[in-house]
C-alpha cells in the first residue's frame, strides 16, 4: 500500500548559508537570475533573546533561530502559539568537539553553559524563550535525511492538527579532527512555515509522497556540492522550485533507498 499524500501551504521561507545570506537575497540566485558566489556563512545576533541567553548561545542555535524568524516574519502568525519541528543531523559540532576534548583531558570538567547547549533540542528551548512559547516542539535527527524527516513530521502535524507548524533544519560544521570524519562545508539552515489550506498569502502548495526515484541535483556545480555536502542543504532543489514560483515536481534525498517527491503548486 502506498502512503497517502500530505499537503500543506508554504506561508514563509527562511534560508541562511554560504553565499545565501537570507531568503530575499538567495531566491534570485536559486531561480537562476543571479550568479551564485560562495562566501562564508554569517550568523546574525538573535535580538529576540534576552541578553543573558543571547550570550550563552552557540552558532547552531543562532542559525536555527535566524532562519525560523525569517520564515515567520511576513506570515502574521503569533509565534507563541506555533508548534515547531527542529531537525539537525548533528546539532552543535563545536560543542561536541569541546566535550570530546574535556573527556580526553585529566580534568574532565565542562562549562554548564556548554553542556546545556550540547543537547539536541537546545535550539527548540531557546526558541521557546525568545518567543515566550509554550507550544509543542519536536527535535529530531535522521543523519543525512534530516531535512526530509523534519518536513515529513511537520507536514503530518499540519494535516492531522489542522494548524500551522514551523520547520527549521540546520547544520554547523565540526572542527578537526571530527571534520575529517564528517566534513560539513559550512553552516546552513532552512525554515518553512507550513499551514493547512487554503490560506491567504500562501507562496505555494506542496504535496509530499515517498518515491524510489533519484533525487534532483542542482544545475550549478557549487550549489550541487553544497547540496550533497550539508544535510540541511538537501532542501535546495525544493527551494529552487519555490524561488522560481513554478509548478511542478521535485525529488529530494531522504533515506538510502527511499526519496521524497514534492509536488509544488505556485500560488503567486
Amino acid at each position: 500500500m502506498r502512503p497517502a499524500a500530505l499537503t500543506a501551504q508554504v506561508m514563509g521561507i527562511g534560508l541562511t548559508g554560504p553565499g545565501l545570506p537570507d531568503w530575499g537575497r538567495a531566491a534570485p540566485i536559486l531561480a537562476g537570475e543571479r550568479p551564485y558566489e560562495p562566501a562564508p556563512t554569517v550568523l546574525p545576533v538573535i535580538e529576540a533573546l534576552p541578553p543573558a541567553e543571547r550570550r550563552r548561545t552557540g552558532a547552531t542555535v543562532r542559525l536555527a533561530l535566524a532562519v525560523a524568524q525569517q520564515a515567520l516574519a511576513a506570515a502574521g502568525i503569533d509565534p507563541a502559539t506555533l508548534s515547531t519541528v527542529f531537525a539537525s543531523s548533528g546539532a552543535d559540532g563545536a560543542i561536541c568537539h569541546e566535550i570530546c576534548l574535556a573527556l580526553a583531558a585529566e580534568d574532565r570538567q565542562l562549562s554548564p553553559t556548554r553542556f546545556h547547549n550540547s543537547v539536541h533540542n537546545a535550539a527548540a528551548g531557546y526558541w521557546s524563550i525568545a518567543m515566550k512559547s509554550m507550544a509543542r516542539s519536536n527535535a529530531l535527527c535522521a543523519f543525512d535525511g534530516s531535512f526530509a524527516a523534519g518536513l515529513l513530521e511537520a507536514i503530518t502535524q499540519v494535516v492531522i492538527d489542522g494548524a500551522p507548524v514551523l520547520l527549521a533544519a540546520y547544520e554547523t560544521g565540526y572542527p578537526e579532527p571530527l571534520h575529517a570524519k564528517r566534513p560539513l562545508p559550512d553552516a546552513f539552515g532552512v525554515a518553512l512555515l507550513l499551514a493547512p489550506g487554503p490560506a491567504a498569502g500562501a507562496q505555494a502548495r506542496i504535496t509530499v509522497t515517498l518515491t524510489d526515484a533519484p533525487a534532483e541535483p542542482m544545475p550549478q556545480g557549487p550549489l550541487e556540492a553544497l547540496r550533497t555536502g550539508a544535510p540541511a542543504a538537501r532542501s535546495l532543489p525544493l527551494l529552487r522550485h519555490l524561488a522560481r514560483a513554478h509548478s511542478g515536481g521535485v525529488v529530494i534525498d531522504y533515506l538510502d533507498h527511499q526519496r521524497m517527491h514534492i509536488e509544488v503548486s505556485a500560488c503567486r
